[in-house]
């Protein structure tokens, strides 16, 4: 069968002498004022529309943006006889698939039909074997098909109707929230409250408040009776993040809490009944912490029932190609793009890229790469620098060498300032990089004079 081709030009001999050269290879229709075209749209599924710029009064942009939000993956061709940088950037932009000036040469618009339809024949396949893999691959939101990642899928499904404590742990990046989020919602509480709460983005002093709630005239400030995380979870789940920045007086009380099975907002002597699943997540290494005498064991054991080891990106690269699309699709739709491929040379170095951000590094490499990329295709051009040309992870074996012989905290030091700097000094993402909290951080470089 034929493809359709829909014109849409308020000029009538141009839609009769276009009808006369396509029609032996397209079904071509003509419409010559929007609305007609729109109507035409609404009735009927056209594989390419040519639209013109100007028609009559109206503005073709204006009526491409009304095309694309009835039919998204429909290719526009659009047709002008003037040539303007701005106008062409807006229509890109807001999904045209080309523009050809007028007046027009036919054998390039023929050319240019069927390269379109072609796009939109491996958008389509595209978007099918994404979906496959997806529902493949896909569980409750988390995409993985490595034997690490299976095994933690399976853990998921043990833990979801149990009221077992876990403890997540791994690097930063590595998706501790979306497992945690996993075995809410896929379980028999996923019709209640998930509630998470950063134990390190909140001052030690105000985060007994925010787990346990006060009551009016507490503290100084407390004008008001507040509920905390933990009522408010009721029958629920609450995921205290990065436990392992918790303050020991804390993590008595939070013991005790885990213990009894009630806790008791601050100013009450009322205990309330502790109703919510607790789900424990960390980059920190607890064991460590504990050796140190900065985490409490028997809080340790009371939170490690169950204990899910998230691996880095860098031990799972049979996952990549799955998230490559998976991010891929993602911005293509904010950026109204329609990046399909990566370039040998992009894939080849974001397979061999270390991601010491993890996941979460991988969605602004691929965020950054759909936003630069100028067609179908992403190249190796349009990744970040770091990624790009690899020089912070080049000769890491001479580099690892260079600091055999330095006292510990020197190597921190350097460690600390090389992470710094590959971030553009941003603290948030070097703490998240260097598995710190950004407390922690704050500290390091106040000790070292950064």
């Amino acid at each position: 069968m034929r493809n359709s081709v829909l014109i849409i030009d308020d000029e009538k001999n141009i839609c009769s002498s276009l009808t006369y050269a396509l029609e032996d290879l397209y079904i071509v229709t003509t419409a010559t004022n929007p609305k007609e075209g729109l109507t035409l749209l609404q009735e009927y599924a056209y594989d390419v529309v040519l639209l013109d710029l100007r028609i009559g009064r109206a503005s073709g942009l204006e009526v491409l943006k009304n095309i694309k939000e009835l039919h998204k993956d429909i290719v526009v061709i659009m047709m002008t006889a003037y040539s303007s940088i701005d106008s062409t950037i807006e229509a890109i932009k807001n999904g045209a698939f080309t523009y050809l000036l007028k007046p027009l040469n036919i054998d390039e618009l023929i050319v240019t039909i069927d390269k379109a339809l072609a796009f939109r024949a491996l958008n389509e396949k595209v978007a099918y074997l994404s979906n496959e893999l997806r529902n493949k691959y896909n569980h409750n939101g988390i995409l993985g098909k490595s034997p690490s990642m299976r095994a933690i899928f399976e853990l998921i499904d043990k833990l979801k109707d149990v009221d077992t404590n876990v403890l997540i742990t791994g690097e930063s990046g590595t998706g501790k929230e979306l497992v945690a989020r996993a075995i809410h919602y896929s379980g028999k509480r996923g019709n209640e409250n998930f509630v998470e709460i950063n134990c390190a983005a909140i001052p030690e002093g105000l985060l007994e408040g925010e787990l346990f709630g006060h009551k009016k005239g507490a503290f100084t400030g407390a004008d008001r009776d507040s509920i905390g995380k933990f009522e408010y979870a009721n029958k629920g789940t609450i995921l205290l993040d990065e436990i392992g920045d918790m303050g020991l007086t804390l993590q008595s009380k939070l013991l005790r809490v885990l213990e009894q099975k009630e806790f008791t907002p601050l100013g009450s002597n009322t205990p309330i009944k502790m109703k919510a699943r607790v789900i424990a997540s960390t980059n920190r290494d607890l064991r460590k912490l504990m050796e140190e005498d900065l985490f409490r064991k028997d809080l340790f054991f009371r939170l490690n029932v169950m204990e899910i080891k998230l691996p880095p990106l860098r031990a799972k690269k049979e996952d990549l190609p799955l998230l490559f699309e998976h991010f891929m699709g993602i911005y293509n739709k904010e950026f109204g793009k329609q990046v399909v491929k990566l370039s040998p040379a992009t894939q080849e170095r974001l397979l061999n890229y270390p991601y010491p951000g993890n996941i979460r590094e991988l969605s602004n490499i691929m965020e950054c790469g759909i936003l630069m990329a100028k067609g179908d295709t992403m190249e190796l051009d349009d990744l970040p620098e770091k990624v790009k040309v690899g020089k912070n992870y080049a000769n890491l074996d001479r580099e690892v060498d260079s600091l055999v012989g330095l006292r510990l905290y020197e190597i921190e030091k350097r460690m600390i300032k090389a992470t710094l700097e590959l971030n553009n000094g941003r603290r948030k993402d070097t703490a998240e990089m260097l598995g710190i909290s950004e407390r922690g951080l704050r500290n390091k470089i106040k000790e070292y004079g950064l």
